[in-house]
């Protein structure tokens, strides 16, 4: 980013953060198929499956949503990215988490992110995230279904927050001859039903009227959106570049974390 020189008549002896500095930064997207980045100096997506490699086989350090090997997830992790961030300066990585990974996903998550020694690690939902890519306006009831490699979440936003979510352990790599996209759109169908049955508000049936928005690597197969919009009887909006809206969404928050007064200490 080019300085840009404060105006002569102005004087700001009590600023702690001039408005020129920022941080290098990472929008991250940690899936247990493929691992998507975003670093601010290079402007790509770096697109990539998740496995730690070299030297230790064919280790899937996240299965179906769960970091289960810290280590060679941040061996994968400086692999990766530590040769394409800047030597010197602070680092800030937005970090996109599944909904429901809970405490143990972020904390091991953060652990594995050490190895790039970030100097402020922010996280959001990856439905959170979905919904910044597309634009979607927060200020009404969302529900947005990320259908991945492995695990599928359907989730409530309101006002930008989760209020509801929902998954299943069932992904785009489990379908074969015995498991048929239906069922994909059967279980996104139960978890929504349910999800407005249980709601004792009209907010996640005002949500499904307005139309789910659908994300990752299933959003891509139209078998699946037509099976769920057959079911659900509501129109169904892929986003666009559905399996990488995630870390776009990621990305477009860390543009704006950068330069806030928050990550410049």
């Amino acid at each position: 980013m080019t300085p840009t020189a404060l105006p002569r008549s102005v004087t700001a002896p009590n600023r702690t953060w001039p408005l020129y500095r920022s941080c290098s930064g990472i929008a991250l997207d940690l899936g247990s198929a493929r691992t998507r980045a975003w670093v601010s100096v290079r402007g790509t997506i770096l697109d990539v499956p998740t496995v730690a490699l070299p030297g230790d086989g064919d280790v899937h350090p996240i299965q179906r949503g769960t970091i289960v090997d810290t280590p060679a997830a941040a061996r994968m992790l400086d692999r990766l990215l530590r040769h394409r961030l800047p030597r010197f300066g602070r680092r800030l990585i937005v970090l996109t988490t599944p909904v429901l990974g809970g405490v143990a996903f972020r904390t091991e998550a953060r652990s594995a992110l050490e190895t790039l020694r970030p100097n402020t690690v922010l996280t959001v939902p990856s439905a959170r995230a979905v919904a910044t890519a597309a634009g979607a306006d927060l200020a009404r009831p969302l529900l947005v279904v990320d259908i991945g490699a492995h695990v599928t979440e359907a989730v409530l936003l309101t006002y930008g927050s989760v209020t509801d979510a929902r998954r299943t352990l069932l992904g785009t790599s489990d379908l074969d001859s015995r498991t048929p996209a239906t069922q994909i759109a059967d279980a996104v169908t139960e978890m929504v039903t349910l999800m407005v049955e249980q709601d004792r508000t009209p907010q996640t049936f005002d949500a499904l009227q307005r139309g789910v928005l659908l994300a990752g690597g299933g959003a891509l197969r139209a078998d699946i959106t037509h099976g769920l919009a057959t079911r659900l009887r509501h129109r169904v909006r892929p986003v666009p570049a559905p399996h990488t809206a995630a870390v776009r969404g990621a990305a477009t928050l860390l543009d704006s974390a950068r330069v806030h007064p928050s990550t410049a200490a």
